[in-house]
């Protein structure tokens, strides 16, 4: 019986393309380029061996209905009876993901105070630290969860990933103090305290999470120096480069899972194996043929993402509209007109207008020249055009896997996933679908923050995945021979 690797394009999916089949057992196996298997980054890989009827088109993939626990049903799952501490906790993405699979949170950390606020309210019982995590110490963490060196069953952390991010500016800033969220830090080292940790705690195992970035160009010689760290505590340690695509998430999203052991427990790491089926935005977010539109919410920042039948004002990169102020300040050049966005604090009103002079005001939300030049884009974009002048928009196919959703997506003026069928960014309600997250988790401030808040997590049922192995391949045997 022999054994085939097979494979289909992204091409093959819409059109019947026929599968290139690869007999293992008689050829060696095909070269791992830059661009996968084959050279094609979008494609779909599965092993057959003779007998079995190949699978020509995504029609014949068996799949279940894309679903996400709710918040309550989360609270109600039973617990296993293992213990974690969750560090870089964020807004509790991770911590989701092993809550669904049974494990018990007992102290998480978080330095930004969105994110604090956030975390919170989805976790109102665990304990919450929020200081610079190089103020933290193991001895803190074990005196307020009660448990002694060795005994915690997982450490897991996110140390943050702009630093390494393809999408940022990566060692330009490494060993600088930086803008990162709402906090200005140095970013770069944040790996080393969570090394710190692991030392002062050793946990019986540890989950790490970061960018695909950190294994590429120069950033590998600090996956390097963060894997020898790791190893020299005396842990076996696996580091693989997981997709959320292939793991449950409607969505792109690589992240490094490092995963160790301590080598006095004789087990070996283990990372999820990869699904045979992807979802689709329209998985995720099936109501986009209902014809509903969205507006924005009483608080102007679409944090609602309530669906409603009324339409939807025009989104732009520096809000609704534009206040535009004219009038005759300056006699020398005669009339002169200046614009505030009305994310910006309204410029004085005043008994002859904005300055000493007079002056109109008026909301123009449809023809601001930033709205045009947006609006010239999304026409672009609909015309099959590259977006390039002013902004990349880019606008996912809604029988696909959607692109990374990126922590910047949602500040005004810059690039961004927008919506697949219309003139719009993601609602909050939709990117909680799309990014793997309950429809009641709660997220809090403005819209960008909210945003911010699901770009930067760790998608729940990815880590949930992460988590299930941990707990059955790793701690459970532990548990049994005890």
């Amino acid at each position: 019986m022999a054994t085939w690797l097979c494979h289909q394009n992204k091409t093959g999916w819409h059109k019947d393309a026929g599968v290139q089949r690869v007999c293992l057992d008689t050829s060696p196996a095909p070269a791992i380029m830059a661009g996968v298997i084959f050279g094609d980054v979008i494609s779909h890989y599965w092993i057959e061996t003779d007998g079995e009827q190949p699978m020509v088109n995504k029609t014949q993939i068996k799949k279940p209905p894309y679903a996400i626990p709710t918040m309550v049903e989360i609270a109600g799952i039973r617990k296993n009876g293992f213990k974690m501490v969750s560090t870089f906790s964020g807004c509790g993405g991770s911590c989701l993901g092993f809550e669904m699979a049974g494990f018990t949170i007992l102290w998480a950390s978080e330095f930004i105070p969105a994110a604090q606020d956030t975390y919170r309210l989805n976790h109102p019982g665990v304990h919450l630290d929020t200081r610079d995590i190089r103020q933290v110490t193991a001895a803190d963490i074990l005196e307020h969860t009660g448990l002694a060196v060795g005994e915690l069953d997982v450490l897991e952390g996110s140390p943050p990933c702009a630093s390494f991010s393809t999408a940022g500016k990566r060692s330009e800033h490494w060993g600088k103090v930086k803008k990162y969220s709402d906090s200005r830090q140095r970013t770069d080292d944040l790996f080393f305290e969570f090394v710190r940790l692991i030392d002062g705690l050793r946990p019986k195992v540890f989950v790490a999470e970061n960018v695909s970035g950190l294994v590429k160009g120069v950033a590998k010689g600090y996956f390097k120096l963060i894997y020898a760290a790791m190893k020299n505590l005396g842990y076996l340690i696996e580091a693989r480069l997981l997709d959320a695509q292939w793991l449950g998430v409607p969505q792109a999203r690589q992240r490094i899972i490092f995963i160790g052991t301590r080598d006095d427990l004789k087990t070996r790491p283990a990372h999820p194996c990869p699904f045979t089926y992807r979802y689709s935005v329209r998985d995720a977010i099936p109501w986009l043929d209902s014809g509903a539109t969205v507006i924005e919410d009483t608080g102007g920042q679409w944090g609602a993402g309530d669906v409603t039948d009324k339409p939807s004002p025009t989104v732009r990169a520096a809000g609704v509209g534009q206040l535009i102020v004219t009038g005759t300040a300056d006699c020398d050049h005669g009339y002169k007109e200046s614009t505030r966005s009305l994310d910006e604090p309204s410029a004085t009103i005043m008994t002859g207008g904005p300055s000493k002079q007079s002056g109109n005001f008026v909301i123009e939300p449809e023809t601001s020249m930033e709205g045009k030049a947006i609006g010239r884009e999304w026409d672009k974009l609909e015309q099959g055009q590259q977006s390039d002048k002013y902004m990349n928009l880019v606008r996912p196919d809604p029988d696909r896997t959607c692109p990374t959703i990126t922590a910047a997506g949602g500040s005004p003026g810059l690039a961004s996933v927008t919506h697949p069928t219309e003139k719009r960014k993601f609602t909050i309600k939709e990117l909680k679908r799309i990014c793997a997250f309950p429809d009641d988790f709660q997220l809090t401030g403005t819209y960008t923050q909210q945003w911010e808040r699901l770009g930067r997590a760790v998608p729940p049922l990815m880590m949930f995945q992460v988590a299930k192995v941990v707990r059955d391949n790793v701690l459970m045997p532990l548990k049994e021979d005890e």
